[in-house]
């Protein structure tokens, strides 16, 4: 497994729903390699309330695991996903990114383009160091704030959240993680 403490490593900032639950996904139409899973994070205690229907494809941990990054949470789960997502997947507990307050969720979110609300705090977290983000909220203007506020590479790669992490997926975040270290090789 990845140390997920090396600092020579770039981080893989991960989102639950999207990349790891494709949520999205024809709701009587589980997709194949999936199991569901009815979870009650925090927002969800209610007796009153279903528990949430959370689509998990357990293959995705080791995937992830094999991976040449340091993993980390960047998800509305915070804290949760260590309780809830990463030990159907025999994920350890990971570092996790938390969020400043934020607005609630209006109208304008998805009528106006704007960067994405995490990508500020995503920036921050990263510091300078390579990252590759993994989210179904990604777009064009995240990737221009990146460029102008991140002093190092970064790979923001879309999920389409009603297919999840294909395979497809996992080979361009190793692609661009060997191109990364390639890179580094040639210039030391």
């Amino acid at each position: 497994m990845t140390d997920r403490h090396n600092p020579d490593q770039p981080l893989l900032l991960i989102d639950v729903d999207g990349p790891l639950n494709p949520y999205a996904a024809k709701a009587h139409r589980r997709p194949e390699g999936y199991t569901t899973h009815r979870m009650r994070p925090t927002g969800w205690e209610q007796p009153y309330q279903k528990p949430l229907r959370v689509w998990l494809n357990h293959g995705h941990g080791n995937q992830l695991a094999a991976l040449p990054y340091t993993l980390v949470w960047a998800t509305t789960w915070v804290h949760e996903a260590n309780e809830w997502i990463g030990p159907h997947l025999g994920l350890p507990e990971l570092p996790v990114i938390t969020w400043p307050e934020r607005p609630a969720a209006g109208p304008y979110w998805k009528s106006e383009p704007r960067v994405f609300w995490k990508t500020a705090t995503i920036v921050e977290y990263a510091a300078g160091r390579p990252f590759a983000w993994i989210d179904d909220d990604i777009t064009d203007l995240d990737r221009e704030y990146v460029a102008a506020h991140h002093n190092g590479p970064a790979l923001l790669h879309h999920i389409d959240p009603r297919l999840g992490l294909l395979p497809r997926d996992f080979e361009a975040l190793t692609a661009w993680a060997t191109a990364l270290a390639t890179a580094e090789d040639v210039t030391r």
